[in-house]
């Protein structure tokens, strides 16, 4: 039996009863009907457009097709709070002010009535909610970033409003008070170091040192010296002695990246290590003894390795002593424009242009793309489309070209972005030039809708 956020029924059963006769579904059409302004639309609990209103496609100028079943951030796109008010948080808006992106790339103001909908685990499960219209839309662009929702937590440099993201920044903060080892898991490019520097961060480990070791990239010739030094004279060549990286990390933290490549030959140390806290250089008569934390992080499970002997069952146990499993991107899509913002700020500060709005169809590719290289290779695409293009919005050919799809590369000469006014009106020519003056085609062929292309084909004086 689902709840609902905030509401309560004055005579249980009878509105059940008349649903049962007249049919939900045909009595929710009529409601929606009854709000010929309005948008109304239902969510499930992954945030998955189910039902969207005509209403909704009158106001913002989405149809059905373009959203039903898909992420409702593709079409609900506050212009200056960035992803909304937070329905599944509070379990009702009412009468919450927004200023929305239509399909045209003008905004509209309205204002937001929601109600979201619990399991009996107090689970989100879906909400309905109505926009309804106060004013004109407006073609006037923004000229700053929109700013973060109230839900987006930003944590040690890692920003996210998923709930298991979230929880993990929570388990992060428990685990300050103590020294327990810990296996991060994840794919690559879901942040690992950088939730090694938050658990360092939250930890009484704080003002010493944090040391990242690739272990994928130690040598089994030299793995041993790298990481627990040697004496001089250890070997052939060592004239000098070498501080390993575990007594660099002494007082701190240690994080062994990629774990799983650590040389056999020397995992048996790096287990005495953490039994006991002591270690010998190479060359060295006596042991030293080191507090150091151990963080440990590996892209796949660790049992398969065991399994293929390359890697110790008892190190392994001892490792995933406290295992935190990291999602990739595409679990978590509401980041998506969170980071995407992110990783504009400090362009913005420093390079010679200033975004401050991304085109509906370049958010559209963000949200739509499968992020194999999770969050590192969104950073690379938003660094990528801020370099090529020019001015103060962010346009769909700018995006790298895996994310524009094969009909916005369709056309060589307009694989980014024009730097300059000149070349943008050439670039508008040549491809209305090779289209036969058809708009539909020569603004598929640029990546842009056919509002945009005929706001700059107006723009530029283009007849």
């Amino acid at each position: 039996m689902y709840q609902v956020g905030q509401i309560r029924s004055e005579e249980p059963g009878v509105l059940e009863s008349f649903l049962s006769r007249v049919g939900p579904g045909q009595a929710f059409e009529a409601l929606t009907r009854l709000l010929p302004d309005a948008a109304v639309f239902v969510v499930d609990g992954e945030r998955n457009v189910l039902h969207w209103s005509d209403g909704a496609e009158r106001l913002l100028g989405f149809t059905r097709g373009d959203v039903v079943g898909r992420l409702c951030l593709r079409a609900i796109r506050c212009r200056n709070c960035m992803l909304g008010c937070g329905v599944a948080k509070h379990g009702a808006v009412n009468g919450f002010p927004q200023q929305l992106y239509r399909a045209d790339e003008s905004w509209v103001p309205i204002r937001k009535y929601a109600r979201a909908f619990y399991d009996e685990a107090g689970g989100f499960v879906g909400g309905v909610e109505v926009l309804v219209p106060v004013g004109e839309a407006v073609a006037e662009p923004l000229e700053s970033l929109p700013q973060l929702p109230d839900e987006a937590e930003v944590f040690h440099g890692l920003t996210s409003r998923d709930p298991a993201m979230r929880r993990i920044f929570q388990t992060i903060r428990n685990l300050a008070e103590t020294d327990a080892t810990i296996l991060l898991r994840g794919e690559r490019g879901t942040g690992k170091e950088l939730v090694a520097r938050a658990i360092h961060a939250e930890s009484q480990r704080r003002d010493g040192p944090f040391v990242a070791v690739d272990c994928a990239a130690l040598t089994e010739t030299l793995a041993e010296s790298e990481l627990f030094g040697h004496r001089r004279g250890a070997f052939a060549g060592a004239a000098t002695p070498r501080v390993g990286l575990i007594e660099q990390a002494d007082g701190g933290t240690i994080l062994l990246d990629d774990v799983a490549k650590l040389p056999l030959s020397i995992q048996g140390r790096l287990l005495r290590l953490l039994e006991m806290q002591r270690m010998t250089p190479l060359g060295a008569d006596a042991e030293v003894s080191v507090d150091v934390r151990i963080v440990a992080a590996a892209h796949e499970g660790l049992r398969q390795e065991v399994r293929s002997g390359a890697f110790r069952e008892d190190l392994m146990l001892r490792l995933r002593a406290v295992p935190l499993l990291l999602p990739p991107l595409r679990e978590r899509r509401e980041d998506v424009a969170l980071l995407t913002l992110r990783y504009l700020e400090p362009l913005n500060e420093r390079g010679p242009r200033r975004v401050s709005r991304i085109a509906p169809d370049a958010m559209r590719a963000l949200l739509d793309h499968s992020w194999p290289g999770n969050t590192r290779e969104l950073r690379g695409a938003v660094e990528y489309a801020y370099a090529v293009g020019r001015g103060p919005e962010l346009f769909l050919e700018e995006l790298p070209p895996e994310l524009r799809g094969p009909v916005a590369q369709a056309l060589p000469t307009g694989a980014v972005r024009a730097p300059d006014a000149a070349e943008e009106r050439a670039r508008i020519e040549r491809a209305l030039e090779a289209t036969g003056g058809r708009v539909s085609e020569a603004a598929a062929a640029l990546g842009m809708s056919r509002p945009t292309f005929w706001r700059k084909r107006k723009r530029h004086g283009i007849t």
